[in-house]
């Protein structure tokens, strides 16, 4: 059905999932979960793809596919807590949450925001992408400075203090910056107040196309043969 908002509770709902990390009270809980969550998240999804196979970068989904699920994977974690206190859902050229380049949509108390671009590569595409800057500096530029015109920019979330060898002799600073990256992405925050607003399709849809120099830009990086 057309995605009418998130519910007035979800983020409360997950305030209160922190607090109450157990499975009698989340089963209790259910129910909110599904209704102001879980069923708008994945409404929301299926219309922003519909609206981007119009015009848009060519990333798909639906509430199947895209929608990451709430239990947390506690295997490796030294946090055994079981449930997850946001949700997100991710869009990618095949529609599989582990096709690299995504646009993403993440409701959290902490704070909600759409993001897009590559995230967590494994070490083979990184390189790739740390080489595509270094190798054409201008074309990554380029790319940038359209996302600045959209209002975007990259994020410096774990980047690294320094360059791997193989790029010690970089010296152009955008590039120079770009070997440093372990994720290549673009947030724009999405305020509370939107989350029950139907126009959020609207907002998702334009980020993703504001965003799109940088998915166009790491897709072509990915590919390169060199």
């Amino acid at each position: 059905m057309p995605f009418a908002g998130f519910g007035k509770e979800a983020l409360p709902f997950f305030k209160a999932l922190g607090f109450h990390q157990t499975r009698d009270w989340f089963e209790a809980n259910r129910a909110i979960y599904e209704d102001t969550v879980k069923r708008p998240l994945g409404d929301l999804v299926e219309d922003v793809a519909a609206a981007l196979a119009r015009g848009g970068p060519p990333v798909t989904g639906n509430r199947k596919t895209s929608v990451f699920r709430i239990h947390r994977d506690t295997r490796f974690a030294k946090d055994k807590s079981p449930y997850k206190t946001n949700a997100g859902a991710a869009l990618t050229r095949s529609g599989a949450k582990s096709d690299p380049g995504l646009v993403y949509v993440h409701v959290s108390p902490d704070g909600c925001f759409f993001a897009a671009g590559f995230y967590s590569l494994d070490p083979p595409a990184l390189a790739r992408l740390r080489r595509a800057a270094a190798r054409e500096p201008k074309a990554y530029a380029a790319a940038l400075r359209k996302l600045e015109r959209a209002g975007l920019a990259l994020d410096d979330i774990e980047d690294m203090k320094r360059a791997p060898a193989e790029f010690a002799d970089v010296t152009d600073p955008l590039a120079a910056a770009a070997v440093r990256k372990r994720h290549f992405t673009c947030r724009r925050p999405v305020a509370d107040a939107r989350l029950i607003e139907p126009a959020l399709v609207a907002d998702m849809v334009a980020f993703a196309r504001d965003a799109r120099p940088l998915l166009d830009w790491g897709w072509d990086a990915l590919t390169e043969t060199r």
